[in-house]
């Protein structure tokens, strides 16, 4: 990260708090715009993202598309500029919650949940709003750079209510901690659309190949907690949604891989159908698909 990017960050939350709501989201649009203009490497690759969603519609109806993803994107940054000034009320009310009862259960059940979720919506402010039920939470949070910005993002999520463990940095593996906070009874939501390391498991999405994280079908498979989808987007109200989708039940057959492998599947499958019912709230800006041509894969 750029040293006038960590800049935007902090100044971001120093500043945006103080203006009015109506007035932040307003800026926050009108850059949105202007980056679409330009068509920068972001929005060109949100743009091919958003092609393989929805390959049928024209090049003007996908330019409206990119346009109005680009703006639920800069709505995301500019709430979660603001998430910090707003009570456990405020945040209570401003997330719909389809399947409520649902959640409330297993969140108050003592075995601990899983809930795979897609870079859509507003994860943060789901966040916020399920700390604000009072429910116990936990997630991981990739290591940014710098390690200033990075501790910033620690902070604020934290005192949402969220416990935040590292992708890397700590003596044990994420997964092991993850697996011990499910038996206390913990919430565990994990992002799940999009992983091209290594250890990624080969999905079927949107009809080409893209890789996944194996990890809440790991856990899942190793500590028996349920597995559920939220699918998320923004109403028109801007307020943020989202939907539960599930249980997905472990299979009673297979190695640990084909169990992984199958239930990472299923779960790629329940995100595309969210995603493919609200493509303009999918805030994807980096590359997914890796059966694209090599001049494609930046």
């Amino acid at each position: 990260m750029s040293g006038l990017a960590e800049f935007g960050f902090r100044a971001g939350w120093k500043v945006v708090q103080w203006l009015p709501e109506k007035a932040a989201l307003a800026i926050f649009h009108a850059g949105a715009d202007r980056a679409t203009r330009k068509r920068g490497k972001g929005v060109e690759r949100l743009r091919a993202n958003l092609r393989r969603v929805k390959p049928d519609i024209s090049e003007q109806e996908l330019d409206a598309l990119v346009k109005q993803g680009m703006r639920s994107y800069a709505r995301y940054w500019s709430d979660t500029f603001r998430l910090h000034t707003r009570t456990p009320e405020e945040h209570r009310r401003r997330f719909r919650f389809d399947r409520l009862d649902d959640l409330t259960r297993e969140a108050t059940s003592g075995n601990g949940v899983i809930l795979a979720l897609p870079h859509s919506g507003h994860w943060e402010a789901a966040g916020a709003w399920a700390a604000a039920n009072g429910w116990k939470l936990i997630t991981v949070a990739e290591r940014l750079k710098p390690e200033s910005v990075y501790q910033q993002f620690l902070a604020f999520r934290r005192a949402l209510g969220m416990e935040i463990i590292p992708t890397s940095g700590s003596d044990r593996s994420p997964l092991d901690l993850l697996a011990e906070k499910l038996r206390a009874g913990y919430i565990v939501p994990l992002l799940a659309d999009r992983d091209l390391s290594r250890r990624g498991i080969d999905v079927t999405f949107f009809g080409g190949r893209a890789r996944m994280p194996g990890g809440p079908a790991l856990l899942a498979v190793r500590t028996g907690a349920p597995l559920y989808v939220v699918q998320m987007w923004n109403d028109p109200d801007g307020i943020a949604h989202g939907r539960l989708v599930g249980p997905i039940p472990v299979p009673a057959e297979g190695t640990l891989d084909e169990k992984v492998r199958f239930l990472t599947q299923e779960i790629a499958d329940r995100l595309a159908d969210g995603i493919a019912e609200h493509p303009e709230d999918w805030h994807m800006l980096q590359r997914v698909w890796v059966d694209e041509p090599a001049q494609t894969l930046a």
